[in-house]
C-alpha cells in the first residue's frame, strides 16, 4: 500500500491533535491538583502584606489584608473539596499560611498595643519591655495549628478558639480603638491587657467546643448553633458596628458553650 501526501498529512495532524489534547489534560489536571494551593498561598501573601504595614502603623491596610486572607482561607478549604484535590501537602501549606496571617498578625497587633507601655506594669519596672509579651499570642498560635493538625476528631467543630476568629478578637479590638475610639478602657489599662493576652492564648489551646460553619447534614435541629451564631453575629454587627467586630467573638465563644452538646 503507497502512502499519500494526504495520508502523511492526516497522520502529522493526528500527532499534533493528540500532544494538544495530552498537553491540555496535563494542563487542567495540574490546576486542579494545586488550584487551592494557590489560593492558600495567596492567603499567605496577604498575611505577609498586613504584617509588614501593621509593623509601618497603616492598621487600615492590615485590616483589608486580613479580609482578603479570611476569604481565601474558606476557599481553599472549599475548592480542595469541591475539585476533590485534598492533599497532606495541603494540609501543611493551610497550616504554614494560617501561622503568618492569623498567628503572627495577632500576636503584633498586640505588641503594637503594649509597645506604649513601656517596661512598667502598673508602676512596677521590668528589665524588658512589655510589648514583646504579646508574642504569646503568636507562640500559642503556632501550637494551636500543630495541635490541630494532629487531631482527627475536629471535623465538625474546634476544640479551642481557632486561630482566625482569636485574629478577629484581637486585631478587632485595635481597629475599633483606632477608628472610634471604642474599648478604651480595655487599651489603656496595661493589666487587663495582660489579662486578655493570657485569656486569649489559653483559649487557643483550651478543651472547650466551638462552632464550625461545616455541615454534617442539613437537618434544621442540627445546625441550629450555627444558625443562632449567624443570626446574633449580624445583630450584633448592626448595632454596634465596628465595635461589634470583636463582640461577635465573645458571643461566639458564649454561644459555643450554651449549644456545647450538641457539636459532635
Amino acid at each position: 500500500m503507497i502512502k499519500t501526501a494526504d495520508d502523511n498529512g492526516y497522520i502529522v495532524n493526528w500527532y499534533i491533535a493528540t500532544l494538544i489534547y495530552c498537553f491540555n489534560f496535563a494542563a487542567m489536571n495540574f490546576i486542579k491538583n494545586n488550584l487551592a494551593n494557590a489560593i492558600t498561598l495567596g492567603n499567605l501573601f496577604s498575611g505577609c502584606v498586613g504584617a509588614i504595614h501593621l509593623i509601618l502603623g497603616n492598621y487600615e491596610t492590615t485590616a483589608v489584608c486580613l479580609i482578603f486572607s479570611l476569604i481565601l482561607d474558606f476557599f481553599d478549604g472549599f475548592v480542595a473539596r469541591a475539585l476533590k484535590a485534598n492533599s497532606n501537602l495541603g494540609v501543611q501549606l493551610d497550616s504554614l499560611a494560617d501561622m503568618v496571617s492569623f498567628g503572627v498578625i495577632p500576636g503584633l497587633t498586640m505588641f503594637k498595643i503594649l509597645e506604649p507601655f513601656g517596661s512598667e506594669i502598673a508602676g512596677v519596672s521590668f528589665p524588658f519591655e512589655i510589648k514583646y509579651f504579646g508574642l504569646l499570642i503568636t507562640l500559642f498560635s503556632c501550637l494551636r495549628l500543630a495541635i490541630f493538625n494532629l487531631d482527627e476528631d475536629q471535623k465538625y467543630y474546634f476544640k479551642g478558639l481557632n486561630t482566625p476568629s482569636n485574629t478577629i478578637l484581637i486585631f478587632g479590638l485595635y481597629y475599633a480603638f483606632k477608628e472610634n475610639g471604642s474599648f478604651g478602657f480595655l487599651l489603656s489599662n496595661e493589666i487587663l491587657l495582660i489579662i486578655l493576652t493570657l485569656f486569649s492564648s489559653w483559649l487557643l489551646i483550651s478543651p472547650i467546643k466551638m462552632i464550625a460553619m461545616k455541615f454534617k447534614s442539613m437537618k434544621l435541629q442540627d445546625n441550629y448553633p450555627k444558625l443562632a451564631l449567624l443570626a446574633g453575629a449580624v445583630i450584633i454587627l448592626l448595632i454596634f458596628k465596628t465595635a461589634g467586630i470583636p463582640v461577635v467573638i465573645i458571643y461566639y465563644i458564649l454561644i459555643s458553650m450554651i449549644f456545647h452538646k450538641q457539636l459532635n
